[in-house]
């Protein structure tokens, strides 16, 4: 997959969903418990030796209730290539890369490229 960067990143808090507007035209909606369920920090992958750089396809079928570990209260870039979230339960380990988060893309398409 090509490293490509976002043309635009929204918050909707009140509907739980982070929207990623790609540069080729594409638009993925991440529902805040699945960008939790696929962190991709050492801890929430279960330590270094399940690190990969595509998200586990489990994470699909993860459903967290609202609490604070799925409140996304901040979003911040990191260099050029990824950003950080940061969860209302204090977690901010996970470096979301732009490769990473094209490949967690919820919709049809997308899953079926993993």
């Amino acid at each position: 997959m090509q490293n490509l960067a976002p043309l635009e990143i929204t918050v909707h808090k009140n509907s739980r969903i982070m929207t990623i507007k790609w540069a080729d035209g594409h638009q993925s909606e991440y529902p805040f418990g699945l960008l939790r369920a696929g962190c991709p920090c050492a801890d929430c992958r279960g330590g270094h030796e399940n690190m990969r750089p595509e998200p586990d396809p489990a994470v699909y079928d993860v459903h967290l209730p609202d609490s604070p570990a799925t409140r996304l209260d901040q979003v911040k870039a990191i260099g050029s290539y990824a950003i950080g979230l940061e969860w209302a339960d204090g977690h901010r380990e996970g470096i979301f890369s732009w490769d990473y988060l094209r490949a967690l893309c919820p919709c049809d398409e997308c899953r079926g490229k993993i």
